[in-house]
């Protein structure tokens, strides 16, 4: 995908994932559901295209190559996981207690979906660039998500207004880091050790 066309894909995907036309959602449905049950190594363009009752030349002209399928239907999830952390933190009166319990429910989420998850677990050689030296877009969806987040956390707080991006960063490549590679002397599938670290190493970085 060109560099014009990641940026629309991701503004539209931060803000609301079921914009998409009629069309573009029924082959994005597709795509998941031929992702999940058979991998993406084994999932092609006209795969989706027969699921989806569409011609392969009608996915191609709306996301050029398996590639930009695969991360069409990436960030769409991704959007739809910012919706429910949203609904899982709303109503937690303080940033530090989101930024807590947000952590733990990204490890849950994120472990039980059967595409990020699922796909992590059984085609990790093919999902880690999308997730590493490909992942650019998916940390920047990440990092604006939670950016603004904590920015509306200064205003409402009355913290001390500085730019939030780089926490919000550093905390985003924190959890990355432990879907990819949760073997550690830290045990966070236990969801209650994972709220102790989070509140213990995570919230902490509010006050940079």
């Amino acid at each position: 995908m060109t560099t014009s066309a990641n940026d629309s894909l991701l503004a539209r995907a931060i803000a609301r994932p079921e914009t998409e036309e009629k069309l573009a959602r029924q082959i994005l449905d597709a795509a998941l559901e031929q992702f999940t049950t058979f991998g993406l190594r084994r999932s092609s363009v006209d795969d989706v295209a027969k699921r989806a009752g569409v011609s392969r030349v009608t996915v191609y002209r709306r996301f050029q190559n398996k590639d930009g399928l695969v991360e069409a239907c990436l960030l769409r999830e991704g959007s739809r996981f910012f919706q429910k952390l949203d609904s899982a933190v709303a109503s937690l009166p303080a940033m530090e207690d989101r930024v807590v319990e947000g952590f733990v429910v990204v490890l849950r989420y994120t472990r039980a979906h059967p595409l990020f998850g699922g796909l992590l677990r059984l085609e990790p050689e093919v999902v880690l660039p999308y997730l590493t030296v490909q992942g650019g877009p998916y940390l920047t969806a990440a990092t604006d998500y939670l950016t603004g987040h904590l920015r509306r956390a200064q205003q409402a707080e009355g913290r001390p207004e500085s730019d939030p991006r780089p926490v919000a960063e550093l905390m985003v490549r924190v959890a990355v880091s432990f879907l990819l590679n949760p073997a550690g002397c830290i045990e966070l599938d236990d969801e209650e050790q994972a709220r102790a670290f989070a509140r213990r190493y995570l919230a902490p970085l509010l006050a940079a």
